[in-house]
């Protein structure tokens, strides 16, 4: 018997799974992210209230990673770059995604042949450690031309581990790809997720204890595979897009569809994936989450910020609703955990002052990451103010200097906004009754109130609003997925200059439903593949997205936990590549894992690559929880003619790749 979890933004669900049976039991429960724990106990006890002894193996997906990143969260990190140019901030987008994190270029690196091109300078990284330790979750050291040669990295790594103790990100430890931007901006991402995939990891393994679950514990990789939760701990980047390709494994796995869109609609984002003969296409360029270039190898997945929690809004100064990207936590929700918060509206509506905040709470998310000295003087003040439950949005922003530390804390990621979203429209509409449906009711009352004000939806009724969000969030989810096939055809996507092209797709999608005819020109839209979708929103929205794309639907049974099912369908694969170059001619250098070795005979370098690669990658499958390993190599040898017709060696390119089913407890 398998045990597989999901962690969700929103709701954490358990499977019971058995090879020969299948899904044999799901739950769903609320994610705690204050004390994720609890939220992953309750879901579990649901499927096993006793002990769980017969249990062979536990895995875990998760959209924490993906969502941290789409929503721009992310724990305080320190970017040591070693041997770069300043200029590099403005490639990858690397400055953009360091932000106000602290940075620091030390004088190293070495050359493209894996040569020193300076010294490291040590004792300015000891300055920068002692300076930036106290104030950071964690650092990310990335050196220049480190696939080469990683030994200044691993340096620095060893001097960060002994004054500090804190979790070190080396980029060469999780690609072995040229472009040293976008390399460091991997590390630094990775650095940024080791926190949130700890607290995680923890409290999972709270709950195996409880259990007295002795089983091994996986976590689902962006490609759809199987990492153990030591080698996850250490690379928490490996995990962006586990959720979306658990559940289009566990998609593939419970529908039978070989040829499909696979859309996954959580609370946080919509998650879109093409399955080919049951297989899901891969991004060979490395993930794109949140508008960042990574360079981790995953499903070629699609990620929208658009989900039954995300936030509604009007577009300043029209009569535009907007659903997205920001996810809140829905005020049904909120109403339903705080029922104080109804009164709180209450007195809004009573009030003669109309505020854009009416209708909004702060809350605290999950626990302080760092110490609080590394809180500013405002930031702690908020937190403190935060620490007995949600506090109403006017009361912060009568002190407009504490909305920028308020903003801070959102991103990263310790506090939430709560407010109007699609499950609140849902409530209000009757297709959902789990939570508090007079709090959506207050708080669309408010949105309707402020809109009043400003001239926008007169006489507009609170069901009519859910009407209107309702329509917003379908016709968005089919443009989601209309750009996701035009991307993956080649297409460039749609631009806000473009705007006859958007308004066309848009007016296409809403009009289908009421069957509008134009008597001068009819533009009407057919998707090449079936759908399926998953996911606790799913059964809402797409029956009508389906429509409108003229396609066929299937929503699977258990389709509200199909990425619980997908974490334990899956198996271990790990790669490893090495490359042959040639420094001058009669020599050749092998390059592997960021060490390197000189032969004067090719057949000998490939050979020590070739033997070297299987050696590291059967150890590297092992070590990620694999049983009965099996290896395939290939080799790539790049040779031209010179100008005088003889041959001329450029490179070899080698790459093994294991496979195995995860090792199950006896």
């Amino acid at each position: 018997m398998l045990l597989g979890i999901d962690t969700g933004g929103t709701y954490t669900d358990a499977v019971l799974f058995t090879e020969e049976d299948g899904v044999i039991k799901t739950s769903k429960s609320l994610t705690t992210k204050h004390d994720l724990s609890i939220g992953i106990c309750k879901a579990v006890d649901a499927i096993l209230p006793g002990s769980g002894e017969e249990i062979r193996m536990v895995s875990l997906s998760t959209t924490l990673a993906t969502n941290a990143i789409v929503e721009s969260h992310g724990s305080p990190v320190c970017l040591i770059m070693i041997g770069y140019d300043e200029g590099s901030l403005m490639r990858s987008n690397l400055g953009e995604a360091i932000g106000k994190n602290p940075y620091v270029f030390v004088q190293g690196g070495h050359t493209s042949m894996g040569d020193e091109q300076a010294p490291l300078d040590l004792a300015a990284v000891r300055k920068t450690v002692l300076e930036q330790g106290p104030k950071v979750a964690a650092f990310a050291v990335a050196g220049y031309f480190s696939v080469r040669n990683a030994a200044h990295e691993e340096a620095v790594r060893t001097l960060i581990r002994e004054e500090t103790g804190l979790p070190v990100t080396c980029a060469h430890e999780l690609t072995s790809s040229l472009d040293a931007p976008r390399r460091a901006l991997t590390a630094v991402l990775n650095a940024r997720l080791i926190p949130q995939l700890q607290q995680l990891i923890l409290a999972v393994g709270t709950m195996l204890e409880q259990k007295n679950i002795k089983a091994p514990l996986m976590v689902v990789k962006g490609d759809g595979s199987l990492i153990t939760a030591e080698t996850a701990l250490n690379r928490p980047v490996e995990t962006i897009l586990s959720g979306p390709a658990a559940s289009v494994v566990g998609a593939h796995f419970l529908s039978g569809e070989k040829d499909v869109f696979v859309v996954d609609m959580g609370g946080t984002t919509t998650d879109i994936a093409i399955l080919e003969d049951g297989q899901p296409l891969l991004n060979d360029q490395g993930a794109l989450v949140g508008g960042w270039r990574t360079m981790v190898e995953a499903v070629a997945v699609h990620t929208f910020g658009l989900g039954g929690d995300s936030e509604v809004a009007l577009e300043q100064g029209k009569a535009i609703l907007t659903v997205g990207p920001r996810r809140v936590q829905p005020i049904s929700l909120l109403a339903l955990q705080y029922p104080e918060v109804l009164d709180v509206m209450q007195k809004q509506l009573k009030s003669d002052r109309i505020r854009p905040t009416d209708g909004r709470f702060v809350l605290r998310l999950r626990k302080l990451d760092t110490g609080e000295t590394s809180l500013s003087r405002m930031e702690a003040e908020i937190w403190t103010l935060l620490k007995d439950g949600p506090v109403a949005l006017n009361e912060l922003a009568e002190r407009p200097a504490m909305i920028p530390p308020l903003q801070r804390l959102v991103d990263r990621g310790l506090v939430i906004y709560s407010g109007l979203t699609p499950s609140d429209a849902s409530h209000l509409l009757g297709r959902h009754q789990s939570w508090d449906v007079k709090g959506a009711e207050l708080s669309a009352q408010l949105f309707l109130r402020f809109a009043d004000r400003e001239n926008i939806f007169r006489n507009v009724s609170v069901k009519e609003l859910a009407e209107k969000i309702y329509e917003k969030t379908v016709t968005r989810s089919g443009t989601t997925i209309l750009e996701s096939a035009m991307s993956e055809e080649g297409y460039p996507a749609l631009s806000k200059e473009q705007q006859l092209g958007q308004n066309l797709i848009e007016n296409a999608l809403r009009d289908k439903l009421t069957e509008k005819k134009s008597p001068l020109i009819n533009f009407s839209l057919q998707l090449g593949r079936p759908i399926v979708a998953i996911g606790a929103p799913a059964a809402t929205y797409y029956p009508d997205v389906a429509k409108r794309l003229n396609t066929r639907l299937s929503v699977p049974e258990h389709a509200e936990v199909t990425n619980a099912v997908g974490a334990v369908a899956g198996g271990v694969v790990q790669n490893v590549k090495a490359l042959i170059s040639s420094p001058e001619k009669g020599r050749y250098r092998v390059h592997i894992s960021g060490a390197q070795k000189d032969f004067t005979d090719l057949e000998l370098a490939a050979t020590f690559a070739t033997s070297t690669a299987d050696q590291q990658v059967r150890d590297l499958a092992l070590a990620c929880g694999a049983a009965e390993v099996k290896v395939n190599i290939t080799r790539k040898d790049k040779i031209i003619l010179d100008a005088g017709g003889d041959k001329l060696f450029i490179e070899s390119r080698i790459i093994a790749i294991a496979k195995g089913r995860p090792v199950l407890a006896a």
